[in-house]
């Protein structure tokens, strides 16, 4: 009789995991059909879409007491301005990029860091492994030996020893020069985001610049371990005009997704966010809510589609939350927008690499910049007005009317999110 009653709790237990497994099965299952649908839909899409070049709202100034700011939204115009820059390095230039294509753009940044490196400028270079997987190797055996080059591994040695320290992505783009000038933004290095992708970028002259080149050299100093490290300088200003806000995984230090929690928590008349890849954690997701309940007009500016089909199924699983806040939902349809941007209040604003999803903000090395200041926070405000232009306003009852295979779509998917 004891027996059969210590049995019991046992099959129990064993009946509760087998189901946990075959409910797990069937849903990876079901999440298996549905991605590869997708992606065959989205295949036979893409296939038949025109390239077009993106709309570009132009280039815009602030001045910001002691530091000149230029925002771009053409890659043209910015490739252009970051290649004359390279050519008239002194005395050092770090460049960090996720992606840096082997075309015709890309071997243009190559050559010129090449030329700077053998007229004696100190040069860094930092890629991403990962994001370049589909690059040949030859393109990347042409850096010059005279510059320092550092490709973050897809897979880190030692990772077992700190699996979330050793395993983010470097997402980061920024680009230094002789300690005076500094771009960051969301444009990596490649001819189809010089024109067909709606991008932001910016260039910072003056004290500010300290922040991002502090950036890139704890980066490379903690990444690298092999003693070339890049010195430590102090900056011009305590208290600069830009701070800077930089994810680095390995020292498990995450700022981005505060300075947003901070100022959409702070908002009192409008918050105004872009991001090609809107999956947000229930934080993020709760404190645009509550600001929208408060009569904050909450506006977030997403593709109509992005290059990543399966983010944009997680992402609509939360339009019907935000559409019932009274959040005002902008679906870009001229191009990919890729710009990672947000202002609040008319005095708060950010440029810089990080989506509002779970791997930019918990996972990625990250770099973006917080301004506090009326006179850019206007500029800012000028290009999401000019995007907005290009945008269709999602409707709750054109939401709700959707195709029933489309709510069984996302709701299979959801679970992906905290993966995205």
């Amino acid at each position: 009789m004891t027996t059969s009653h210590l049995s019991l709790p046992a099959r129990g237990r064993r009946i509760l995991v087998r189901t946990a497994v075959v409910g797990a099965g069937a849903l990876f299952g079901s999440q298996v059909l549905v991605i590869g649908t997708l992606a065959t839909a989205d295949w036979i899409k893409e296939r038949g879409r025109k390239v077009r070049d993106a709309p570009r709202p132009g280039t815009f100034h602030a001045q910001v007491e002691e530091t000149a700011f230029r925002i771009y939204t053409s890659g043209d115009t910015l490739y252009d301005d970051m290649i004359e820059a390279i050519d008239s390095a002194r005395t050092s230039i770090q460049l960090e990029t996720y992606i840096w294509k082997g075309d015709e753009v890309g071997q243009r940044f190559l050559d010129a860091v090449n030329r700077a490196a053998e007229r004696g400028v100190t040069v860094h270079v930092i890629y991403d492994g990962f994001g370049n997987l589909v690059v040949p190797g030859s393109f990347y055996r042409q850096f010059s030996p005279q510059l320092n080059l550092w490709r973050v591994p897809v897979v880190h040695r030692r990772f077992w020893k700190g699996l979330i320290r050793r395993t983010g992505l470097n997402h980061s783009k920024i680009m230094v020069v002789d300690d005076e000038a500094a771009f960051v933004g969301g444009y990596n290095i490649g001819s189809l985001y010089a024109r067909q992708w709606r991008d932001t970028h910016l260039r910072a002259s003056g004290p500010a610049v300290w922040g991002l080149r502090n950036s890139f050299a704890q980066m490379w100093n903690e990444g690298r371990h092999d003693g070339d490290d890049i010195p430590w300088i102090p900056p011009r200003a305590w208290d600069p005009e830009m701070r800077v806000a930089s994810n680095l995984p390995v020292q498990l230090v995450y700022p981005i997704r505060g300075i947003y929690l901070d100022a959409i928590e702070a908002a009192q008349d409008h918050v105004y966010i872009t991001t090609p890849y809107f999956i947000p954690d229930q934080q993020i997701l709760a404190s645009l809510v509550r600001a929208a309940h408060r009569g904050v007009d909450v506006r977030a500016m997403l593709p109509e589609e992005s290059n990543h089909f399966l983010a944009d199924w997680v992402s609509r699983g939360f339009y019907g939350q935000m559409l019932d806040a009274g959040i005002t939902i902008l679906l870009y349809s001229a191009a990919m927008i890729h710009a990672k941007t947000a202002t609040v209040d008319g005095q708060w604003s950010t440029v810089g690499t990080a989506n509002i999803d779970r791997l930019s903000l918990s996972f990625n090395y990250e770099t973006n910049v917080e301004i506090i200041d009326p006179d850019f926070a206007a500029e800012i405000e000028k290009i999401f007005a000019a995007d907005s232009e290009d945008c269709e306003e999602l409707t709750s009852p054109e939401w709700r009317d959707r195709l029933p295979m489309a709510r069984v779509a996302e709701r299979i998917l959801a679970p992906l999110g905290p993966l995205l």
